[in-house]
């Protein structure tokens, strides 16, 4: 009886402690005085007529561009703001085959940093808002430090398993 009553004792301890360890609120130390920023200027472009372009949350955006990714045509858009190391990046692309294509995007990656994405974390993005199935969003991790010559990198995956990539620089 008493080895049964040590093994509950001890997984209610462990029980107990484990909820203490997942404690949601952050108990480390404020690492701002780390932060470092990247020249990436704060504010809109010209976006040929539109003088207040909104994103996804609404607020102002800066267009990183218009490419050719694969068989996709692609824009890229962030939100206004600088890029902060160790912070992240809300970014939204619209990806939309070539006219006359039968392949689709069935996944869009970004990551901030260089092509090889070393230091990097490759975000997932998601459709966000079902009445525009091309745009995709997510929120990409900045690495820190960020390397020099960081961009915005997307890598879409087609309904055929193909992956091609592409870039946008940060800036506009």
């Amino acid at each position: 009886m008493s080895n049964t009553m040590h093994f509950v004792s001890i997984s209610i301890l462990t029980f107990f402690l484990t909820l203490l360890g997942c404690n949601s609120e952050d108990q480390s130390t404020d690492a701002s005085n780390n932060e470092t920023t990247s020249e990436v200027p704060s504010g809109t472009v010209n976006n040929e007529g539109d003088s207040d372009p909104t994103a996804g949350h609404g607020g102002k955006i800066i267009q990183l561009g218009n490419t050719t990714i694969g068989s996709f045509h692609v824009m890229a858009t962030r939100d206004v703001g600088l890029i902060v190391a160790g912070k992240d990046a809300p970014i939204d692309v619209t990806v939309t085959p070539m006219p006359s294509s039968t392949i689709s995007a069935i996944a869009v990656r970004f990551w901030i940093g260089t092509e090889d994405a070393v230091g990097s974390m490759k975000a997932k993005s998601e459709i966000e808002n079902p009445a525009e199935p091309n745009r995709w969003h997510t929120h990409a991790d900045v690495p820190n430090p960020i390397p020099t010559g960081s961009k915005l990198w997307v890598e879409i995956e087609s309904n055929t398993g193909e992956k091609v990539t592409g870039s946008f620089d940060l800036k506009s």
